[in-house]
């Protein structure tokens, strides 16, 4: 009996793994035809005052001064670069007009007050959207904890020309300090990599668009046409959601490698990423509920499930020449899965700044934290945050 039982659990969860390993299997095979990163370069001529860059701020006097520095130093295509501050109380306003003093392309302003309705964040960049130049050919949000190199901005845009985007964004290198985010922050990313596909793909279905916020180069009369962030005001992916909405619309978006292009300084340790990151991770902002439900399946089946069942088989199902047929197959098929998350692992590596974190190695044990990433994600999908940067929301 004890046989039949093990045999009709093992056929129940090839049923469930099975599937989601096929499509997990053929993005990953997509991964060859990847664009490759995006190297810094040089202006040309024709890019002089072609873009608006707009940063969102609130109480970011921590994190900022990397990005004004690094801004400084892009070159003549950057026309103005507007930071939106959203009433700060810890000195941001002060770095950046210490900034302004030295780069007269900065430009401060405040969004205040919050319409109802709007998330801060989408907010504050649809206000930079109104606010900058018309003769910019290009908007360039950012976010104020990134780190970007000389010649960020010209490379981006001339990417983005070469390839014909119309709105391309850009995955970073993240940069790790503290051991328990050196263990939890890739097994988060994970949950990402095995949903899309690689950044450099470009994705065909508009409901599978990625992007990410925090690099966010569009078109301005592209912005223009779909309203600005109007279409994302309530979104807490404001970035995922609006990309979407104008794939929708027939543009041409990409996401690409950002990693030689500039850094990212997140969360501080692992409770500030699981609660800060994770919240978001889900993106049912941008989702329809039966998508958020097939990727809640294919996490749970190619990432959270191999790291239990593998162990669990190879301690209380010795030896393996006892087991039925049906669950020697369900061994082989997770320890492919665990084998293929290892790989993984290798293949981001060069995601990661780890040069100055303190227990750099678990960074190659983060998959025994892969679990509990899936469990993350569960646990916000169906919740509206309350609190965000330090606003609070109604639950409507």
């Amino acid at each position: 009996m004890t046989l039949i039982v093990e045999s009709a659990i093992s056929l129940l969860l090839l049923l469930i793994q099975l599937p989601a390993t096929a499509i997990l299997f053929s993005r990953l095979l997509k991964g060859p035809r990847r664009h490759p990163p995006i190297e810094p370069q040089q202006p040309t001529p024709e890019l002089l005052g072609s873009v608006s860059v707009v940063i969102p701020t609130l109480n970011e006097a921590l994190r900022i001064s990397p990005l004004l520095a690094g801004l400084s130093q892009q070159s003549y295509e950057v026309r103005e670069i507007m930071v939106v501050d959203s009433k700060s109380s810890d000195g941001t306003p002060d770095l950046v007009k210490a900034s302004q003093q030295k780069d007269p392309r900065f430009r401060l302003m405040t969004d205040d007050p919050l319409p109802s309705g709007w998330v801060g964040r989408p907010w504050a960049l649809h206000n930079g959207f109104l606010y900058s130049s018309d003769a910019s050919q290009w908007f360039l949000g950012l976010d104020a904890d990134i780190q970007p190199h000389p010649g960020l901005v010209a490379g981006l845009v001339k990417t983005a020309e070469a390839q014909g985007y119309d709105l391309v964004s850009l995955s970073p290198q993240f940069i790790l300090k503290y051991p328990g985010e050196c263990w939890l922050q890739p097994a988060l990313l994970m949950t990402l990599l095995y949903r899309f596909d690689p950044a450099g793909i470009n994705t065909d279905q508009p409901e599978r668009v990625m992007a990410n916020g925090q690099c966010f180069l569009c078109r301005r009369s592209v912005l223009a046409a779909v309203g600005g962030y109007s279409s994302a005001r309530s979104s807490f992916c404001d970035d995922v959601t609006l990309a979407r909405n104008i794939a929708i619309q027939g543009y041409k978006v990409g996401f690409l490698d950002g990693a030689k292009v500039l850094k990212v300084r997140m969360y501080e340790g692992a409770m500030e990423t699981w609660k800060e990151w994770g919240r978001s991770l889900d993106l049912k902002d941008a989702t329809s509920r039966s998508q958020l439900w097939g990727d809640l399946w294919l996490l749970t089946s190619v990432q959270g499930l191999p790291l239990l069942i593998v162990p669990t088989y190879l301690l209380i199902s010795l030896p393996l020449s006892h087991l039925p047929i049906p669950s020697l197959l369900l061994l082989g098929l997770n320890l492919f899965l665990v084998l293929i998350r290892f790989a993984m692992l290798i293949a981001i590596a060069p995601s990661y700044d780890r040069t100055s974190a303190k227990g750099a190695w678990l960074f190659w044990l983060s998959p025994l934290a892969d679990p509990l990433a899936v469990l993350r994600i569960f646990l916000s999908a169906f919740r509206t945050p309350r609190e965000w940067r330090g606003r609070k929301y109604s639950d409507g």
